[in-house]
């Protein structure tokens, strides 16, 4: 034999044997040494059940809870495992058509056909009861716990928000979800989902070829524990807000009071509005379609943070503190009345008076004189044009926070309508004056803003000349732990001493003015009315105050749709706001009891 030929022989065979016994020691490990597959080899297989951690808790600025958690279950399936099963028994179980229970599967298969997925959410106890009976029955369905917000008392329910499924947008963005993981949606569970959310676990589970549960894989050698998310402190007065809604039940409109000092929202009410316990549980998606349907109340809308209306009287209030700034008026500037303000044919109206001074017009809400100062600010000799001196006037209005977003922790919020030179100049063609322009003066025309943004030139006078940024979270993880996010101090570009003959005659509305009817006994408030026009019906009620003047610990801005004068509706509601957080009660209960039952819808 050819001896190369026989070496060649011999270096295959002894490389077959070492192929041979590397796989016989592999095979050994497997059946004999590692547990791990005499548990698979007896079980069948490992099931990997994700541990969905609770969410965080909410409460008030007063330690009273406003969101919690309960126990729930959803109904996973791994698409690839499911064989031969009796639909329409289960079709019957989970309360559903054969049309639904396939749609359900191809939508996991789209998924993946390996990876579980959500098929039905939100089980109660007693769902979970009885389907775990005969779970045995549909292969490659197993249960899954969660947990499910609940609320203690129906109320908040456009601040707090709510969590749906995630939608495949979303879930594209971030690796952390899986399909059918439930997420912020709206509210502060929008705004803090990663602190509420906390950190998924999972848990390691033997299964028998029935698809039963048979206990934890190597004694939980390989679980992870969930890390459940941050609790959160509200700045939200619990019983503030659930005041402020009996007080706006059966009227369209909202309520947005700021602690002045911090920029705290202590109460926002939007209605009509609906209980949030309606969007949890298996009932969510029809209750969810039912609010969305309803065109007529729009129950999901947040009128407080969204909408946006004429503001009326109360923006005269930052146009005298400009008009002041920019050296046109003075406290003791005179202007005549005549019943209005002319513009050649055309007259602004005004109730028949002599005229004022700046303290007076706000007392008695003067058309003729702001109309006049708000042209005698934009058309000021010292700029070149009209455009520039509008640009100067737009800027303070700005630096109010007005016709622009906040962009806090509050979501979806409209930045309101504050023209620009751009805008004016396409609506008129580029000719235009003060007088094209007169009626964002008086808080009417081209001007409109959200109830927050008053809210919070209001606390902008309360404090003299400076406001910190609405939020609606306190304390992140303990109450010790405050949220620093929101703690710059804005200046809103106005010197402190053109405050004071606003207040002046904010303080006389109360007393002697328009805002008399709603005074407070013992208690100093500073107000201002308004009247809002509306093209589509009555006009909206305003009212905007604070108190106590010399230390504010409230400011307050209610807007009633379709409620008429300032005086009549919006007025008596925020000086029972007021009264009822600086006292914790309120002594006019015949206002309250009035106040309560009207409807203006």
């Amino acid at each position: 034999m050819n001896p190369l030929k026989e070496q060649r022989r011999i270096i295959i065979i002894v490389l077959m044997i070492l192929v041979v016994g590397i796989y016989l020691v592999r095979l050994f490990s497997m059946q004999v040494i590692d547990n791990k597959y005499k548990d698979l080899a007896r079980s069948n297989a490992i099931r990997e059940v994700v541990q969905q951690p609770p969410r965080g808790l909410i409460y008030d600025r007063n330690d009273s809870l406003l969101v919690y958690n309960e126990a729930a279950y959803d109904l996973m399936v791994i698409p690839k495992k499911v064989s031969d099963f009796d639909t329409m028994d289960l079709c019957k179980i989970l309360d559903i058509t054969k049309e639904d229970l396939i749609e359900r599967l191809e939508k996991a298969r789209t998924y993946s056909p390996i990876l579980p997925s959500i098929f039905a959410q939100q089980l109660g106890k007693e769902d979970y009861g009885y389907l775990q009976e005969k779970l045995y029955k549909f292969p490659g369905f197993y249960v899954q716990p969660r947990t499910l917000r609940a609320y203690p008392e129906p109320i908040a329910a456009h601040i707090l928000g709510y969590i749906g499924e995630i939608s495949d947008a979303l879930l594209k963005e971030d690796s952390y979800y899986q399909m059918g993981d439930y997420i912020g949606i709206s509210g502060i569970e929008k705004s803090y989902e990663e602190e509420l959310r906390g950190v998924k676990g999972k848990k390691m589970v033997l299964v028998d070829v029935h698809n039963r549960e048979k206990g934890s894989y190597r004694n939980g050698e390989l679980d992870v524990k969930a890390i459940p998310g941050s609790n959160l402190w509200c700045t939200i007065d619990m019983q503030l807000q659930r005041y402020g809604e009996k007080l706006m039940a059966n009227k369209r409109g909202s309520i947005v009071a700021i602690e002045p000092s911090t920029g705290e929202i202590l109460c926002i009410v939007s209605t009509p509005t609906y209980d949030p316990n309606l969007l949890v549980g298996k009932n969510r998606s029809k209750n969810y379609s039912k609010l969305l349907k309803d065109s007529v109340n729009v129950p999901l809308y947040n009128r407080a943070l969204k909408a946006i209306y004429p503001p009326g009287s109360t923006f005269k209030l930052a146009n005298g503190l400009i008009a002041q700034q920019e050296g046109v008026i003075t406290r003791y500037t005179y202007y005549s009345c005549g019943g209005g303000y002319n513009i050649g044919n055309h007259i602004v109206k005004c109730h028949g008076h002599a005229g004022s001074d700046l303290i007076d017009a706000v007392r008695c809400s003067c058309n003729s004189y702001f109309c006049r100062a708000f042209v005698n600010t934009v058309s000021n000799p010292k700029y070149k044009s009209v455009r520039d001196g509008y640009q100067v006037w737009k800027d303070y209005i700005n630096q109010m926070g007005i016709g622009q977003k906040f962009d806090t922790d509050l979501p979806y919020e409209s930045k309101g309508i504050i023209p620009t030179v751009e805008d004016l100049d396409r609506e008129y063609r580029g000719h235009w004056r003060g007088n094209s322009i007169v009626s964002m003066g008086i808080g009417q025309g081209q001007v409109a803003c959200t109830p927050l943004q008053m809210a919070n030139l209001i606390a902008i006078i309360a404090n003299r000349g400076y406001y910190y940024k609405p939020h609606v979270v306190k304390a992140i993880g303990t109450k010790d732990n405050p949220n620093t996010r929101y703690n710059q101090r804005i200046n809103s570009g106005i010197e402190p001493r053109y405050f004071e003959p606003i207040i002046e005659g904010m303080k006389l509305v109360m007393t002697s003015g328009t805002g008399r009817f709603a005074q407070i006994d013992s208690l100093e408030i500073a107000g201002k009315t308004g009247t809002a026009q509306n093209p589509h019906g009555q006009d909206h009620s305003v009212f905007a105050c604070f108190g106590p003047v010399d230390s504010p610990k409230i400011a307050v801005f209610v807007l009633v749709e379709n409620g008429g004068w300032g005086a009549s509706v919006a007025a008596p509601i925020a000086s029972l706001i007021t009264e009822f957080y600086l006292r914790r009660e309120v002594k006019r209960t015949d206002l309250e009891k009035r106040m309560m039952e009207l409807n203006t819808r």
